[in-house]
């Protein structure tokens, strides 16, 4: 497939009440291993790939390193690929359209972009998160790749669940949509977990929802009956690999 046929294919795998199921990735090797058990698309944790790399997450780990991975994971599958570039390695609006570009030209058909501030504190007003958003589909529709641009918010993930309430959903909703007239195609809530938030979430939002599973939450057949229509697995996958590696590791490393 040319990339642009893959970008229209990661669009149309959004499909609210049939979610496109992701377990992230951080590496070829783990991006082949989803490719061989049927996954339809494949997309990093940011999280993940800056831990594989021995760095924090928090854009710690230098861009030229994520695209040198972002190039390899591209290379060695015939999926779409989506990344996770966290609050875009900028905080202006062309800093980070120069970034995506470079994305783009990479081959990279879909991203996550953070309204969290990255090194800094809270999050961007809906202003300045919807002009960077802008001027990421400005870059897309310049370059004809119509990519996937994953709004996340942090609404939820900056805020202890049990003061989830309606005031947030309100400006969850309200952040969606303005997103949306941005250029945004998805919207990403980490931290979401109460059903009834998820359904009105999926009902009023005008864009596709990406809930991540976290503990306690409902299962994913659930979260498609609520209408989600994404649905990813985060740091997760990485972590349940890196704590089999150690229980290997310690029974091989023992004398009994």
């Amino acid at each position: 497939m040319t990339q642009k046929e893959l970008a229209n294919l990661l669009n149309n795998l959004h499909v609210k009440g049939n979610p496109l199921l992701l377990f992230n990735i951080w590496d070829a090797g783990s991006a082949r291993a989803m490719q061989e058990i049927g996954a339809k698309a494949i997309a990093t944790g940011s999280w993940s790939v800056a831990a594989s790399h021995g760095y924090e997450d928090g854009e710690m780990l230098p861009f030229d390193l994520v695209l040198a991975n972002m190039k390899r994971i591209i290379a060695s599958v015939h999926l779409p690929v989506t990344i996770d570039l966290e609050g875009g390695y900028g905080r202006s609006a062309t800093q980070v359209q120069e970034i995506v570009k470079q994305v783009i030209e990479s081959g990279a058909v879909g991203i996550n972009i953070e309204d969290q501030i990255i090194g800094g504190k809270g999050m961007y007003s809906t202003e300045d998160q919807c002009a960077r958003i802008n001027a990421i589909r400005q870059v897309a529709e310049n370059m004809s790749i119509p990519i996937f641009i994953n709004a996340r918010t942090d609404i939820f993930f900056q805020t202890d669940p049990v003061n989830h309430d309606d005031k947030l959903l309100e400006i969850a909703i309200s952040r969606a949509s303005a997103y949306a007239e941005s250029g945004a195609s998805g919207f990403f809530v980490p931290g979401l977990r109460d059903a009834k938030y998820i359904e009105k979430l999926c009902r009023l939002s005008v864009i596709p929802i990406n809930i991540m599973v976290l503990p306690d939450m409902p299962s994913s057949r659930q979260l498609a009956d609520l209408g989600v229509a994404r649905i990813s697995y985060g740091p997760g996958p990485y972590c349940q690999v890196i704590n089999a590696l150690k229980d290997a590791g310690s029974n091989a490393l023992s004398l009994n």
